[in-house]
């Protein structure tokens, strides 16, 4: 690999601080998650150890909240590829996240059906109440967190729910229905645990 390119990688992999980092643990490798990703390789046939990427990359930001350079490498040697393949992997499946959500990550659709609505202005509800920078979502961060790290919310592509919009997923439990009036009450729900 030449400089040029472990440049762009490092580059790319850049840790991105967030305040959500304080509900996760740092990345670092231990027995138990080198033992989960061994057998998840091992459903794998022999020599095709790189098809477990997703399973283990899923695995890792299960536990700790999201994808970082560290483990990117990590799981290039455990897989037996390069951290650049890795990369372009956790960088084009859009449910793979590169910077630490929140304790509560929302995610809200944004395709037509829960956009029409209301998709847009539930999230700028959501927003101001949970006190999270709207302007701080972009392309480059899609995800915005809240300064107590508590809340973080993300546009998402289709949660496959369409008839019921706007969806949200917060963590993995998904909300149908919740128009901007009922923002408040998706709030507390979660706001005391």
């Amino acid at each position: 690999m030449s400089e040029h390119t472990e440049n762009a990688i490092e580059a790319t992999i850049a840790h991105q601080p967030s305040p959500g980092e304080q509900y996760y643990p740092p990345f670092a490798p231990s027995p138990e998650l080198d033992a989960e990703a061994d057998r998840l390789i091992a459903q794998y046939p022999e020599g095709q150890s790189q098809s477990a990427v997703l399973p283990v990359l899923h695995v890792i930001q299960k536990k700790f909240g999201y994808i970082s350079g560290e483990a990117m490498t990590w799981t290039a040697a455990k897989i037996g590829s390069t951290p650049a393949h890795v990369l372009g992997i956790v960088t084009f499946y859009p449910g793979l996240r590169q910077m630490c959500p929140g304790k509560f990550h929302l995610r809200v659709c944004k395709t037509l059906a829960c956009g029409m609505s209301g998709g847009e202005e539930l999230v700028d509800v959501l927003c101001s109440k949970l006190s999270i920078d709207r302007k701080a979502m972009t392309h480059e961060t899609p995800i915005a967190v809240s300064p107590d790290g508590k809340w973080s919310i993300e546009f998402v592509e289709c949660l496959a729910n369409c008839g019921e919009g706007p969806n949200i997923l917060v963590n993995d439990k998904l909300h149908s229905r919740m128009t901007p009036d009922k923002a408040d009450e998706l709030i507390s729900l979660y706001q005391n645990a």
